[in-house]
């Protein structure tokens, strides 16, 4: 397969490498023209989660326009960085195959009204962190999970080939509860490790972290009454545990200054909680303490 990949954050320049080791044609494209030749010329480096390093051949570039038909392009970058992009995709061949890797909500219905014929939505468990231009860091293992939303599933399921214990991939069938699902998660762990600044596992052993987490938690059971079955507070724990020694996305926003996604994660699930006639106090409170951190510019 030919594969782009928009975006070289942790989880772009992570999926880039294991599909270049899949021996895939990768393209990483990248938003500076530093970074894109210091990639052709030193290639993407993987530090494993065994401590040993891999090196990747892939080409990089900052030109989508410029790239010839792909067999799938995979769309890598953070929330706030999409409007930008909208434009540039969607004249981009119908017939080419998106699948967006970001987190929260906010993005189903804007990428759904996209020209391609077939677009899919992935929602990912896997820790990651970029060390430079060049490296990034596997530092959990964790399922991609991929639902189709429009179109072909053939076209998607061509990613198996992978066949990556490392990088395990998962199909489900309903993208939106999917992404639903993985923002309680987040909603749960990302705005309380970023203000309290502590790694996921933290939230377990402090007992007042686990309290709030508790709290927000039955929150969300109250506003959502199918919660409990789909998401059990034990997966939420188990989640905790399996991830304690990663620092989550909105955490390592907030140490490098970068504006998180606080609004793209926690602001649908309290929109949508609201319809249901429900106002998450804790969480909401959550959510303006990190807004008010963002704009003071503490760290």
């Amino acid at each position: 397969m030919n594969v782009v990949v928009i975006g070289a954050g942790a989880v772009g320049q992570l999926t880039a490498s294991y599909l270049a080791e899949a021996a895939m044609h990768v393209t990483l494209v990248v938003r500076r023209r530093e970074q894109a030749d210091q990639l052709n010329v030193e290639q993407l480096k993987r530090m494993n989660v065994d401590g040993t390093t891999t090196v990747h051949r892939i080409v990089s570039t900052t030109k989508l326009a410029e790239l010839m038909q792909q067999d799938l392009i995979i769309v890598a970058v953070k929330y706030g960085q999409l409007q930008e992009l909208y434009g540039q995709i969607s004249v981009l061949p119908s017939e080419v195959p998106l699948l967006f890797m970001q987190n929260g909500l906010a993005h189903f219905d804007e990428a759904l009204r996209l020209p391609q014929q077939n677009i899919a939505f992935s929602s990912i468990s896997f820790g990651a962190q970029v060390i430079n231009n060049t490296t990034v860091h596997h530092r959990g293992i964790g399922t991609c999970k991929i639902a189709v939303a429009r179109g072909n599933n053939a076209v998607f399921n061509k990613l198996l080939q992978m066949e990556n214990p490392l990088f395990p991939l998962e199909f489900v069938q309903n993208p939106e509860q999917m992404l639903f699902e993985k923002a309680v998660f987040n909603c749960m762990i990302n705005p309380l490790t970023a203000i309290l600044h502590v790694k996921n596992g933290e939230l377990l052993t402090n007992k007042h972290a686990f309290i709030l987490m508790q709290t927000i938690y039955q929150e969300l059971k109250e506003a959502f009454v199918d919660l409990e079955y789909t998401i059990p507070f034990s997966a939420v724990t188990a989640l905790c545990e399996k991830t304690a020694a990663n620092t989550s996305s909105m955490l390592a926003d907030r140490i490098l200054g970068k504006k998180s996604e606080i609004d793209t994660i926690v602001g649908p699930i309290l929109r949508k909680a609201l319809t249901n006639g429900h106002t998450l106090p804790t969480l909401r409170t959550l959510y303006n303490q990190m807004l008010a951190i963002e704009e003071s510019g503490e760290r």
